[in-house]
């Protein structure tokens, strides 16, 4: 068994059936009901905010509140809270910024995956530089 942090991007094709986007050996690992999938705060936050401003997933879920219950409830992916070791972590991470990576969220997500020592599921082209820094990326 493996424990895997899903990203948002990933979440999102996943909540919405999409398994095109994903490869061969990323939909083998996400069909293998032996892994345990964790999804970040950050990446939960980032969902809400989608939802309430570009009606991101609303054909799928009559609220925000529904859509956040579902994650645990019919998708069966724990959160993981951000706390101060993850902070440290985004804190020491170098930046992308040859390819301008600026967004904090990212950020905090790709501290979660290296706190935790979890690989990261997801389609981020920028993802690849914190290779180097220790994040163990399954890019699909």
């Amino acid at each position: 068994m493996a424990r895997i942090l899903i990203d948002t991007n990933a979440f999102i094709n996943l909540a919405t059936g999409n398994s095109d986007e994903f490869s061969r050996d990323v939909k083998a690992i996400l069909d293998d009901y032996e892994n345990e999938f964790l999804i970040s705060m950050e990446s939960v936050r980032e969902l809400i905010v989608a939802y309430r401003t570009k009606n991101l997933l609303s054909k799928y879920w009559k609220s925000a509140h529904d859509m956040v219950d579902s994650i645990e409830r019919d998708f069966n992916i724990q959160t993981v809270r951000t706390d101060m070791e993850v902070m440290r972590t985004m804190s020491d991470l170098i930046i992308n910024e040859a390819q301008g990576h600026n967004d904090p969220s990212d950020h905090i997500i790709i501290a979660h995956a290296m706190t935790l020592n979890l690989p990261l599921i997801s389609s981020d082209t920028k993802f690849p530089f914190y290779r180097k820094q220790g994040l163990d990326l399954i890019a699909y």
